[in-house]
This record gives C-alpha cells, sequence and structure tokens, in this order.
C-alpha cells in the first residue's frame, strides 16, 4: 500500500468554482474522503447516507455524494465521502480509477495507466 500526498482540487456541482486542498493517496481507501464543511461550503449534496467500514473492522455512517475534482489540470465528475472536519483528505481508490491513474509508490507520484473494457 502507498501513500503520499498530492493537490486537488475539489470543486462545486456546477464546476465554476474550486478549493484546492493535499490529499493523502491511499491505495486502500475506496472512496475519495473530504471534510463536510468544505463540500457543504462548495453546495455539494449528499444523495444517501452509506456504511463504511473502518481499518478497525468497525463500521460508520457517512453521507455520499459526488462532484467535480481536478488533478493535474483534468476534471471528472467524482463520488466523495463527507467526512468529520479533523479527518485527514484522502483520494481514494474510485476516483483514481476514473481518472485512470495508478500510484507510483516509490517516487510518491501518480502515474497514468491503461482502463480496461473486460
Amino acid at each position: 500500500m502507498g501513500v503520499f500526498q498530492v493537490e486537488l482540487q475539489i470543486g462545486d456541482p456546477q464546476g465554476q468554482r474550486y478549493e484546492t486542498v493535499e490529499a493523502m493517496v491511499d491505495s486502500g481507501a475506496t472512496y475519495t474522503t473530504l471534510p463536510e464543511s468544505l463540500l457543504r461550503e462548495l453546495g455539494v449534496e449528499a444523495i444517501e447516507s452509506r456504511t463504511f467500514i473502518l481499518a478497525d473492522n468497525s463500521r460508520m455512517q457517512r453521507e455520499f455524494g459526488q462532484t467535480w475534482i481536478k488533478i493535474d489540470g483534468r476534471r471528472i465528475v467524482s463520488p466523495v465521502v463527507f467526512s468529520d472536519d479533523n479527518s485527514m483528505h484522502l483520494l481514494g481508490a474510485v476516483t483514481l480509477e476514473i481518472f485512470a491513474l495508478g500510484i507510483d509508490p516509490v517516487n510518491g507520484r501518480l502515474i497514468p495507466v491503461d482502463s480496461f473494457l473486460l
């Protein structure tokens, strides 16, 4: 599992206003997780509430939505999980797959990868 930080821009649902954040890239995290206050400030609304399993096998209920994310100048709508304001910003595997990015843990960077239609 590789862990390092990258800069992301999180957009409002219209894709017109963005906030820049540093997020941890963690290959073990399924979804991109951002502070509820940031997402609400941008006008992101929850679609539903979901149960998530944490690293210690406990379960937690969190709101789940979607919004624009920019990585290296590319922008795509991605699912996001609303987290506590003191939680770490995480860039998860689903967003990485949407952007067709992989992890280079040796050099601590994101790299383009092929997408598969199988």
